[in-house]
């Protein structure tokens, strides 16, 4: 009996897969845990994490699939690995700059978070604590429900950064603090000591930064005046004016919003003009 066509497509098929296995092809699936990455810029300062998110699927996590009291890689597959382009502090603890692998020890009331200078290594099997550069204490906390696991930055300010790991119902938080003021104003006056003589934009922007921040007083009235000297504009006028009304000195105050009010009129958008308006007539109110 001759074959028929599809038992000989399938013969033929069935030679083409075996070639291809013989010839080394590559299977290529999705994880069940997928890869995800998070970064943060902290005030100058670059943090990364690296995982793999694993999901609930109807599972008990914590103190079955998780267990109790053993070292976890937190995550799934490759070990959670996080990065700090400077020093930090962790929690209030000194950290220097590099990539970590993260893993945690669960409890059912307190957890320890480590950072380990061996960065790249699959899971925790390989985890030697004589690698630590540093462990935390951190309590767990109630949260809303995540079906994977997700590391997040829920606070922020200038120098510091809550990182949270939320899985299942618990959120773990820790926190990093970083020198960006600092940083900040050294670039400031570095800046200053080289600037150029029509360069009224650097001083702005490095006395704006002093004020916003409450920091180096002296040197923010000198580097805005610097600015209003080269050119006065309503940006460098307005910070002067909230300057000396901080200080106190409303007459002066309303002299200088009222000329950047002037300089306005020509580039500002209407609604800054508005707010200097504002606080005109509430200094003036306030005499």
């Amino acid at each position: 009996m001759r074959p028929s066509r599809f038992a000989a497509a399938a013969a033929v098929l069935a030679v083409a897969l075996l070639a291809g296995v013989s010839e080394g092809a590559e299977l290529t699936l999705p994880r069940p845990s997928p890869k995800g990455q998070v970064m943060q810029t902290v005030g100058l300062t670059d943090v990364t994490i690296t995982y793999s998110r694993p999901g609930v699927k109807g599972r008990v996590i914590w103190g079955e699939l998780v267990p109790y009291d053993k070292v976890w890689r937190t995550g799934a597959n490759e070990a959670t690995a996080i990065t700090f382009s400077t020093d930090v502090k962790v929690n209030g603890n000194p950290l220097k700059a590099g990539t970590y692998s993260l893993h945690t020890i669960p409890t059912k009331n307190d957890w320890t978070v480590i950072f380990n200078t061996k960065a790249d290594q699959w899971g925790s099997y390989a985890y030697n604590d004589s690698a630590d550069a540093l462990r935390i204490g951190v309590s767990p906390q109630p949260h809303d429900f995540t079906e994977w696991m997700q590391f997040s930055f829920p606070a922020m300010s200038v120098e510091k950064a809550t990182v949270a790991l939320d899985w299942e119902k618990l959120r773990i938080p820790f926190e990093i603090e970083v020198n960006a003021i600092e940083q900040a104003l050294g670039s400031a006056r570095a800046a200053m000591a080289a600037l150029e003589p029509d360069d009224h934009a650097t001083a702005f922007r490095s006395a704006s930064f002093a004020f916003q921040n409450n920091v180096a007083p002296d040197e923010a009235r000198q580097w805005v005046d610097k600015s209003i000297a080269i050119k006065g504009t309503w940006l460098n006028l307005r910070l002067k004016a909230d300057m000396l009304a901080k200080e106190g000195k409303r007459a002066d105050a309303i002299k200088f919003a009222q000329r950047a009010i002037e300089a306005g009129k020509a580039d500002a958008p209407p609604d800054e003009l508005a707010k200097i308006e504002k606080k005109l007539t509430e200094w003036k109110a306030e005499m």
